[in-house]
This record gives structure tokens, sequence and C-alpha cells, in this order.
């Protein structure tokens, strides 16, 4: 599925992730690490001064209510301010792309008051048994499926011919 590694050697990435009810999110984060070699990890797990070791970090968890999760958000209140480092958003929600620009609007808001220049941003459906879905059995059974997988790696390829 995954073309060659183009990253760049001296390019560290990083993944910050909170993927919870299906794993959704965590899917497509773990496509972005294959194509640019890059880490994962949790919004608890990073410690803020240590994300200037790193020259791209995409922002990442499934929409709830309209926005990305909680610990993401708070995590990106804690970060220092930054001098155009590159960043990127994704999710996974029951809406997808349709709705990126309004889902993703407070994180990208966030990042860029912190000094992020955001050079991509990415969604697709998730399967979803949250809240009333759940007594119809979920909405988008299947999501992210193949295709969705497939879209992911061309977004990671993109990122890397910037």
């Amino acid at each position: 599925m995954l073309k060659e590694n183009n990253v760049k050697e001296s390019q560290k990435c990083l993944i910050i992730v909170y993927s919870y009810h299906q794993k959704n999110t965590a899917k497509i984060a773990n496509i972005f690490s294959e194509v640019l070699n890059a880490e994962i990890k949790t919004p608890k797990e990073v410690i803020p001064e240590q994300l200037q070791e790193y020259d791209l970090i995409g922002f990442g968890s499934g929409i709830y209510s309209g926005k990305h999760y909680k610990s993401l958000l708070d995590l990106v209140d804690r970060l220092p301010r930054v001098n155009k480092k590159s960043g990127f958003i994704f999710s996974t929600s029951v809406q997808g792309k349709n709705h990126v620009a309004k889902d993703h609007l407070v994180l990208r808001k966030k990042l860029m008051l912190k000094g992020y220049t955001i050079v991509g941003e990415f969604s697709c459906k998730g399967f979803n048994t949250h809240s009333f879905f759940k007594y119809f059995g979920g909405i988008n059974k299947g999501k992210p499926d193949s295709l969705d997988l497939k879209n992911a790696e061309e977004f990671a390829l993109s990122l890397i011919n910037r």
C-alpha cells in the first residue's frame, strides 16, 4: 500500500493523536506515521518543550461536538510560541471532509496563535457509536475504509513534496 518513503533524512516528524472510541483517527495517524517516518504520541505523552526537535508536527483527533477532543486542545494551549513551525491538522468525524473548515477551526486558530504554519488539513468519515448513534448500531460502518486510507497516504506524500 505505501510507496517508498521519501522523507528527507534530516526531517523529523511527530504525530500527536487522541483516538478513543473506535480508533478511527489512530488508523489515519498510523498511515501518516509510515509515510512520514514519524513518531506517534498521545497528548498526555507530549512534553511541550521537546516539540522544538521536530520539523513537522501533525495534530489530530476525532471530532466531538464540532471540534477536536479536549485533551488535544488543552495540549496546544500549553505549547510555547514558535516561529513558523510547520504543522498539519487531521480528524475523523461523522461528516468527514465536508465540514473540515468548521471542525478544524478551533484547533487551527489555537495553533496559528502559537506561531504554527498549517501546511495541510485532512479529514474523513469515521465509524461512530457515540451518543444516540449507539441505538442504531452506529453510523459510517467500515469507515475509514481502504479509499480513506489511500487518501491519507496521498495527503502525507503531499506533505513531503511541499
